[in-house]
């Protein structure tokens, strides 16, 4: 969310179920090595391109996941690359 209180989400135009596919895929290859930053529990990611069932909220609005033991490698993962990284806005992670 942000100053004015609009909720920030992924770019519209990248999030789609075929990126979702793509970063299915290549989930097992590793990491940029240029990734800096941490999660900060904003939830955009769990919301690409739909919200996903595991996605949890705390009282501060804080997202969490539910299974975070058992998530797939795709959310362990996101963001891997720079170029899928579409959650820009609220995302802890950058690249440098």
């Amino acid at each position: 969310m942000n100053l004015t209180g609009e909720t920030l989400m992924a770019d519209t135009k990248r999030n789609t179920w075929m990126a979702k596919l793509k970063r299915t895929f290549t989930s097992i290859l590793p990491v940029s090595p240029k990734r800096r930053g941490r999660c900060i529990n904003c939830g955009a990611c769990c919301r690409l391109p739909n919200v996903c069932p595991f996605l949890k909220t705390n009282g501060d609005g804080k997202g969490y996941c539910g299974i975070y033991p058992l998530r797939p490698l795709n959310c362990r993962k996101y963001p891997r690359t720079e170029s899928e990284h579409i959650t820009k806005d609220t995302c802890g992670f950058h690249f440098e």
